[in-house]
């Protein structure tokens, strides 16, 4: 398992590079965007995102 650890970290940097590589602007108004949201919000949307990677790796693993 632990193995596993350093390739899915290094994907999730390869990933979250993708947007502010190939579309910066869009990147930095998304960002902007987002420091204007509520904390509630923001944890909402981090809930969100986490439910879904639990999903995506549930799915990947069965």
């Amino acid at each position: 398992m632990s193995d596993l650890v350093l390739p899915a970290l290094a994907l999730m940097l390869v990933i979250e590079g993708i947007l502010p590589f190939t579309a910066p602007r869009l990147w930095r108004e998304t960002f902007k965007r987002l420091t204007e949201m509520t904390d509630g919000q923001i944890r909402f949307a981090g809930l969100m995102s986490m439910l879904l990677g639990l999903v995506v790796l549930f799915l990947a693993t069965s």
